[in-house]
C-alpha cells in the first residue's frame, strides 16, 4: 500500500507515528512487511523507554518485539542486551538467529555448559544464567540496557519458575524488560505486578492468530469439522454431523465400527473431497500412515502428530516406515543427507550402530522422524533444521515441542487429549492444547492452519468442544525462598530488607496483591532513608546519636510545658535534673560543634519523619499473611541453625543500622558466615546439601571417576519405578563409603527441615552413578547406556547436569575437591557428550 492509498486520516496518524517513533520508522523500513497492531503497540513503547509484557499466540510474531530492542541498543555504541531463554535448545536457536543477523562478533551464547564471546553486546542465555550473574555483581551487567525474557509464562514452572520472579525483582530498575508469553488469562494481573516492582510496564495483549486454524475430528476415516461452519448456530456450537456420527461410532453402527447390518470396509471423504481408501483397523482409528497419506494427498503436511509418549513417538515412526511410505523426492533426499553428515560429522563410527543413526537416516530420507527428550540433540537439531527446511514432512512428537522451538506445522494432529503427568494419566488442559494447537499455520506460507483430533470410544466431542473454545491459561507463581537465595540476598541487604523484598514477589502478590504495594513503597522509601543517612553523616561523630538526644531534649521541654500546672514540685524538680543533664551531653558531644550542624539537623528530621512512617508500613506488612516471609524465616533459621548465618553483631545505634525486629523476634539481623559464602555460589535443588558435603569433607577421599559418580547423584532423578539399587550396582572404593556419609546428612538435614516446617527434599539417587564412573572411566557408549537403561537423550541430558554441579564444584570447593571435580568435568564431557551444534 503507498501512501496515496491511504486515508487523510491514516496520512496523519502514519506521520504521527514518524515523529514519535523514529527508530520505529527506521527498523520497519528494513523488514518489508507491515507491522501487525500489537506489534507497533509494544515497539512504540519500548522506544518510548518502557518495559512491555507482549501476550499473543504462538506464531503470533512475538520476537519481532524483541528485535526491535535489540535492535535499539545497536544503537548506541555501548548499550548491551541480554535475550534468555528457558531451554538450551532455544537459546542455541535464537543465538544462530541473532549471529546471521548481527554476525558472530556482536553475539555471545551463555548457557552453563557453553560459553561463546560471552563479552559480546548480545548475548543469549538461559534464565538461571542471568540470576546467577545477578546474585555475583557481575561487571558483565554493567551497560545492560534491555533484558528478553522469552516465553516468561515459564514463570508457572513448579521446578525452575522461581528463577524468573529473582531476576525480575533483581535485575537494576534502569534496565528495560521486554517480556513474551503465551496468551495468558491473568496477563494483566502479571502485568500490574510488573507495574508495581519495575515501574513503567505496558502490557500488549494479543488474542488473534496471525493463521486461523480449522478444527476436525477424525472419525473412523472421515474429516469432520468440529465446530458447526453452517454460519447459522452460535459461535462455538460442535458440529451436529460430528454429534451423529459419534453416536453411531459408539452404538456400533456406523463409522469406525462394525455393528450388525454394515459393511466391513467403509471409506469417508476429507475436507477436499479426498477419498481414503478402506481399511480394517481396531475402535474405528486409522493406521497412522493411512493418516499420514490422507494429509499428504490433501497438502496439509508437514504435519506434527503430538503423541505424549516417547515410546509411542519411536513406535510411530516405525509403523510408518514398515509401510513403506515415502514423502520426499530424490533431491531432496540428497540434501538431507548432505546435512545429516554435516552435522553428525563429529560423532564417532562407533557410537553411530549404538545410537540407531542409519534407522533413523532412513527415516529422515523418506520425510519421518521422532522428536523427544530421549533423542540425542544433535538428532533433535537436525530434524527441527530438516522440518523447517520442509525436508522431513511428519514429527513424531511430545508435548516438549510445544514450548518455544520454531517449528511451525500446517497440520498438527492430537492422538490423545489427555497423558500421564508422572502420576497418573489425566486430561490435557486448555492451556496445553491452545500451545499444542498454536503449531497449526505458517505465517506467510499458510492461509490456514488445521488441527485434527483422532477420535476413539469415550471422547466426548462437547468436552472437545469446550476444551478447544476456552483460552483459560492462568500463570500462577512457584516462587519459594531457597538456601541460596536467601545467604545471597542477606549478604546483600540484610535480613530485614529481605523480607520486604521478598514480599515483592508475584507469589506474594497473587496472595495478597496489598503487601505488594506496602512492600513497594517501604523498599522506595528506604532507598531515600539511606540517602537522608548520607547528607546527615558528620565527620566528627556519631550524628544520629546527637540527633536523639536533641529529638528526646525537645519533646522532654514540650511535656514540661504542657504539664506544668499539674506537676508536684518533685515532678517538676526531676524533670529540670533531666533537661540539664541532656542539655550537659548535647553540648559535650562532638558533632554539637559541627559548623554544619544545622544543615544536618535538616536531613536527620526527615530521616526520622520518614522511618517512622516506613515503620508503620512495615508493621502492616508483618500483620498481614506474609506466606513468602515466613518460609524465609525458616529458611534462614535452618542456616542459622547450621552455621550458615550467625546472628549480627552489635554495632552503634545510628539511624541507618536500626532496623529492630519484629514482634515475635524473627526478623532480627543475622550475618553470612564464612560457610554461607560458600553456599552463596552453589545453585541447584540440593544446594545446602553440597554446602554441607564440602564443609564437612565427605569427599575429600574421592577420585576422578567417583567424584563424577556423586556429582550425577545429587543431580539425577530416578524414574517412579526405579527401586532401590543393591550395592553390585554401585560403583567400588570411595563412593560407596562418601555415597553412605552423604546419605546419613541429607536424612540429618531432613529432619531439620521437617522441625522447622520446610517440605523437604527427596533423598540422593544413586541410579546413575555406575554408568557414570564408567564413562569417566572412558566406557564405550553401548555398555554405559546399557548400565544406565537409559536413552541417549537422557544421559547426555543428565551428564550436563552433572557437568554443570562439577563446574560450580571446581569453583567453590576447596582442595583437594576442586582439582578432582574439574579433572571429572573433563572425562566426562567427551563423546556424544561434547557435541554442540554451536
Amino acid at each position: 500500500m503507498t501512501s496515496s492509498d491511504l486515508s487523510p486520516a491514516e496520512r496523519f496518524a502514519a506521520s504521527k507515528t514518524r515523529v514519535r517513533s523514529p527508530q520505529l520508522q527506521s527498523f520497519r523500513s528494513r523488514l518489508g512487511f507491515a507491522l501487525d497492531p500489537f506489534q507497533e503497540a509494544a515497539c512504540a513503547s519500548v522506544e518510548a523507554g518502557n518495559s512491555v509484557l507482549v501476550a499473543a499466540p504462538t506464531g503470533a510474531g512475538k520476537t519481532l518485539v524483541a528485535e526491535f530492542a535489540i535492535h535499539l541498543a545497536m544503537q548506541h555504541p555501548r548499550d548491551k542486551v541480554f535475550y534468555t531463554a528457558p531451554m538450551k535448545a532455544l537459546s542455541n536457536q535464537k543465538f544462530q538467529e541473532l549471529v546471521a543477523e548481527y554476525g558472530a562478533g556482536e553475539v555471545g551464547l551463555l548457557t552453563g555448559d557453553t560459553n561463546v564471546n560471552s563479552r559480546a553486546r548480545i548475548v543469549v542465555m538461559t534464565t538461571e544464567v542471568l540470576r546467577n550473574m545477578l546474585y555475583a555483581g557481575s561487571e558483565m551487567l554493567d551497560d545492560l540496557r534491555y533484558v528478553v525474557l522469552d516465553e516468561v509464562h515459564y514463570l508457572a514452572d513448579r521446578f525452575r519458575g522461581a528463577v524468573w520472579e529473582e531476576v525480575i525483582i533483581h535485575l537494576p530498575l534502569d534496565v528495560r524488560l521486554v517480556s513474551l508469553s503465551a496468551t495468558v488469562s491473568n496477563a494483566e494481573e502479571f502485568g500490574d505486578w510488573l507495574q508495581t516492582v519495575r515501574g513503567g510496564t505496558d502490557v500488549i495483549v494479543s488474542e488473534d492468530r496471525p493463521v486461523p486454524l480449522d478444527q476436525h475430528v477424525l472419525v473412523g476415516g472421515k474429516f469432520l469439522d468440529l465446530f458447526d461452519s453452517s454460519g447459522q448456530a452460535a459461535t462455538n456450537r460442535v458440529n451436529p454431523e460430528l454429534l451423529r456420527a459419534t453416536s453411531m461410532s459408539r452404538r456400533g453402527g456406523g463409522p469406525g465400527g462394525r455393528g450388525r447390518g454394515t459393511s466391513d470396509r467403509w471409506s469417508g471423504r476429507s475436507p477436499r473431497g479426498h477419498v481414503v481408501p478402506p481399511t480394517p483397523h481396531q475402535g474405528g482409528r486409522l493406521d497412522r500412515w493411512r493418516i499420514v497419506e490422507m494429509l499428504d494427498d490433501q497438502n496439509l503436511l508437514p504435519a506434527i502428530f503430538f503423541v505424549f509418549s516417547r515410546v509411542g513417538c519411536d513406535q510411530a515412526v516405525k509403523q510408518v516406515l514398515r509401510s513403506g511410505i515415502r514423502l520426499t523426492t530424490a533431491e531432496q533426499r540428497d540434501e538431507i543427507r548432505e546435512i545429516v553428515e554435516a552435522r553428525c560429522r563429529t560423532l564417532r563410527d562407533e557410537d553411530l550402530a549404538v545410537l540407531g543413526y542409519w534407522q533413523w537416516l532412513d527415516g529422515l530420507e523418506r520425510g519421518v522422524a521422532a522428536h523427544h527428550a530421549g533423542l540425542l540433540p544433535a538428532f533433535k537439531e537436525v530434524v527441527e533444521e530438516l522440518f523447517q527446511k520442509k525436508l522431513v514432512k511428519v514429527v513424531f512428537a511430545t508435548e516438549t515441542l510445544a514450548l518455544g522451538i520454531n517449528m511451525p506445522a500446517r497440520t498438527v494432529v492430537l492422538e490423545k487429549l489427555e497423558k500421564f503427568n508422572g502420576e497418573a494419566r489425566v486430561p490435557i488442559t486448555p492451556g496445553e492444547y491452545t500451545q499444542l494447537t498454536g503449531r497449526a499455520g505458517r505465517r506467510g506460507i499458510d492461509v490456514e492452519g488445521h488441527s485434527l483430533i483422532q477420535w476413539q470410544p469415550g471422547l466426548d466431542p462437547q468436552a472437545v468442544a469446550s476444551l478447544a473454545s476456552r483460552r483459560t491459561y492462568p500463570m500462577n507463581s512457584s516462587f519459594r525462598p531457597t538456601y541460596n537465595m536467601a545467604v545471597n540476598l542477606i549478604e546483600q541487604f540484610g535480613r530485614s530488607r529481605t523480607r520486604e523484598i521478598l514480599e515483592t514477589s508475584f507469589a506474594q502478590f497473587q496472595a495478597d496483591r496489598a503487601v505488594v504495594d506496602l512492600a513497594r513503597k517501604v523498599r522506595t522509601q528506604q532507598e531515600s532513608l539511606d540517602g537522608y543517612a548520607r547528607s546527615m553523616t558528620c565527620h566528627l561523630g556519631d550524628f544520629g546519636e546527637y540527633t536523639l538526644l536533641r529529638r528526646e531534649l525537645g519533646d522532654l521541654e514540650k511535656q514540661g510545658a504542657a504539664r506544668a500546672e499539674a506537676q508536684s514540685r518533685g515532678e517538676h524538680d526531676k524533670r529540670q535534673r533531666k533537661l540539664t543533664e541532656l542539655r550537659k551531653q548535647l553540648r559535650q558531644h562532638p558533632c554539637h560543634a559541627c559548623p554544619e550542624r544545622e544543615q544536618h539537623a535538616r536531613w536527620s528530621e526527615r530521616w526520622f519523619k520518614l522511618k517512622k512512617q516506613t515503620d508503620q508500613l512495615s508493621a502492616q506488612i508483618r500483620s498481614r499473611t506474609g506466606a513468602v516471609a515466613k518460609v524465609f524465616d525458616r529458611v534462614t533459621d535452618v542456616l542459622l541453625d547450621r552455621g550458615y548465618l550467625v546472628p549480627a553483631a552489635s554495632t552503634s545505634a545510628t539511624p541507618a543500622s536500626r532496623g529492630g525486629a519484629g514482634r515475635d523476634g524473627r526478623t532480627a539481623e543475622v550475618a553470612v558466615a564464612p560457610a554461607g559464602r560458600t553456599l552463596r555460589r552453589i545453585y541447584g535443588d540440593r544446594d545446602l546439601l553440597v554446602a554441607e558435603c564440602l564443609r564437612l569433607r565427605l569427599w575429600d577421599q574421592l577420585d576422578v571417576p567417583s567424584m563424577a559418580a556423586m556429582a550425577a547423584t545429587l543431580v539425577y532423578e530416578p524414574r517412579r519405578d526405579e527401586g532401590q539399587l543393591s550395592e553390585r550396582f554401585l560403583p567400588r572404593g570411595a563412593y560407596r563409603e562418601a555415597l553412605d556419609a552423604t546419605q546419613l546428612l541429607w536424612a540429618e538435614l531432613d529432619d531439620l527441615e521437617q522441625e522447622h516446617r520446610l517440605p523437604g527434599s527427596t533423598p540422593p539417587a544413586p541410579g546413575l552413578a555406575l554408568a557414570m564412573h564408567r564413562w569417566a572411566r572412558g566406557a564405550s557408549l553401548d555398555s554405559v547406556l546399557e548400565d544406565a537403561d537409559l536413552a541417549a537423550g537422557d544421559f547426555v541430558r543428565w551428564t550436563k547436569q552433572t557437568i554443570d554441579l562439577l563446574d560450580q564444584l571446581s569453583v567453590v570447593a576447596d582442595l583437594p575437591v576442586g582439582p578432582v571435580a574439574r579433572r571429572a568435568l573433563d572425562a566426562v564431557r567427551r563423546g556424544i557428550v561434547s557435541y554442540s551444534a554451536v
